[in-house]
């Protein structure tokens, strides 16, 4: 089978010479402590989003529109203090960040967020200049000439935009506004978040809609939402109903009718609240399933039934506690793998208390997993 023909045989719970190899990646502080252990890193591309071909996994293709601001903000150091430093990021977030024990730009610990860029409506009606989904810039260059006819063809999994550039109603507004001004703005400002929603959902297909009606059939949507914590979602059941539903069915309908036929989401923490909703919207799969927030993909499978196919689910934790673990666990996996409709894979990246030696025993005995033998 091809790359392509298995996903979509996965998907659809049927026949597969093996599951999908699918990976998220890996903190800098891993990749730098694998180096020490004597894996030549540097023999490695390190985007476990398009594959990883020396460990067998999976080709997956983006295609590169930006869904983010057009322009940004200047990304800039505004002070330092002592082992902190307070810093501009691209999205007009102002945060304090931890310099010691960062890598390659990878923080060792959340940075404490100080401002963000939308306070008042007259905010959020200045911020939209940077969302004009008409930029030029927000596709590649040339792309229906050079690389249309190659995705007509091709044999590999087709995604449109990459990780984390189609961000969710709840990520948008969260970055726009904070966790905690956001979680006071359903209830202060309701005309405002109505107003936000619509906009998330009119911006999307607005910018995708220049490559769907090329006649661009991805395989897949990635919608980036990150709208949970460890016990539970950030927003009630009630709020996502009231505000989200309605565009996300709307955004849902369109990528349908634009012939892509899965739509997935991503968010971090127990969303198991908020599955029933995203179902109802038309969603077909969740990811990552986090392990330490009690996201065990057999009982959300036995809970949601097949209408719900589920990717991750492998804890990180356990990659830590060497091969008897490794093995014990991913044995739990093995009857959904078999039912079909799962892409395990480790629930987010690869922390650096993980061995080169304990990944690499996870790495031989997962192809074991997705090809259907006992071990």
């Amino acid at each position: 089978m091809t790359s392509r023909e298995r996903f979509h045989a996965c998907m659809n719970y049927q026949p597969v010479d093996q599951v999908p190899n699918h990976e998220v990646g890996t903190w800098v502080q891993t990749k730098e402590r694998w180096r020490a252990e004597g894996l030549a890193v540097d023999e490695f591309h390190w985007d476990w989003f398009t594959g990883e071909a020396q460990w067998g996994m999976d080709p997956r293709e983006y295609i590169d529109v930006r869904f983010d601001m057009v322009p940004a903000y200047e990304e800039k150091v505004l002070s330092r203090d002592g082992e902190t430093e307070v810093i501009q990021r691209a999205n007009g977030v102002v945060s304090r960040a931890l310099v010691t024990g960062a890598v390659g730009g990878m923080r060792a610990s959340m940075d404490e967020y100080l401002r963000f860029p939308v306070e008042t409506p007259a905010d959020f009606a200045a911020l939209k200049h940077r969302f004009r989904p008409s930029s030029p810039s927000r596709y590649p260059a040339y792309w229906d000439q050079f690389q249309w006819s190659a995705w007509e063809q091709r044999e590999h999994v087709l995604v449109l935009g990459k990780n984390c550039s189609t961000l969710g109603f709840y990520w948008r507004a969260r970055d726009w506004m904070g966790t905690e001004n956001l979680s006071y703005a359903w209830y202060d400002q309701p005309e405002l978040m109505h107003e936000m929603m619509e906009f998330v959902a009119d911006f999307t297909i607005e910018t995708a809609r220049p490559v769907l009606e090329r006649g661009v059939k991805p395989d897949y949507i990635f919608i980036n939402e990150d709208m949970s914590m460890k016990n539970g979602p950030l927003l009630s059941p009630d709020m996502y109903r009231t505000f989200i539903l309605p565009h996300m069915k709307r955004l849902v309908a369109y990528f349908r009718s634009a012939g892509v036929p899965w739509i997935v989401v991503d968010t971090d923490g127990n969303c198991e609240l908020l599955i029933p909703l995203l179902l109802e919207a038309g969603v077909d799969a969740i990811w990552p399933l986090e392990r330490a927030s009690e996201m065990d993909p057999v009982a959300i499978r036995k809970k949601f039934g097949r209408a719900l196919r589920l990717w991750g689910g492998v804890d990180k934790r356990e990659l830590a506690k060497g091969p008897v673990a490794i093995d014990a666990h991913l044995r739990t996996l093995q009857p959904l793998v078999a039912a079909g409709g799962f892409i395990p894979t480790v629930d987010h990246l690869v922390p650096p208390d993980v061995s080169w030696s304990n990944f690499e025993h996870y790495l031989q005995r997962k192809r074991q997993l997705l090809r259907g033998e006992a071990f």
